[in-house]
């Protein structure tokens, strides 16, 4: 028996593929996936960044680990939260992150993430800036 594909295509719930075998078709359907559903939260993200962040110094990647998002969503949601800390009279404090060859301090980098280089000796062994919320 020889089969013979000639058409292909996927989309979002479903794949077929359209087989003719000796003139019967045949169509292969995949299950559809079940939809996403949120975890359901009482704060919002943001609040709770900063009822973690209270009291603590932690990095991106442990502020992640503890409220449930990625690490890159955790750059964005503080700059939001640098703003609307300051806002109510505290401050959001910022470790910077350093060169653990030769001990260059970023102290005016305005990015939160952490620098993929050194300017200074170009080494990539660089500690990742930590957070925490004052006031």
């Amino acid at each position: 028996m020889r089969l013979q594909v000639i058409n292909e295509y996927s989309d979002f719930t479903s794949r077929r593929i359209h087989c003719f075998a000796l003139g019967a078709s045949l169509v292969a359907k995949a299950r559809p996936k079940k939809p996403f559903i949120p975890a359901e939260r009482y704060e919002t993200i943001r609040r709770l960044i900063i009822s973690t962040l209270g009291g603590k110094t932690l990095s991106a990647k442990e502020i992640s680990g503890e409220v449930g998002i990625s690490e890159k969503d955790v750059y964005g949601h503080l700059e939001h939260i640098h703003k609307s800390v300051e806002r109510e009279g505290g401050h959001l404090i910022v470790t910077p992150a350093e060169c653990q060859d030769c001990g260059f301090v970023f102290k005016k980098r305005d990015r939160l993430t952490k620098p993929g280089k050194c300017p200074v000796c170009n080494g990539e062994s660089i500690t990742v800036p930590l957070f925490s919320v004052s006031g």
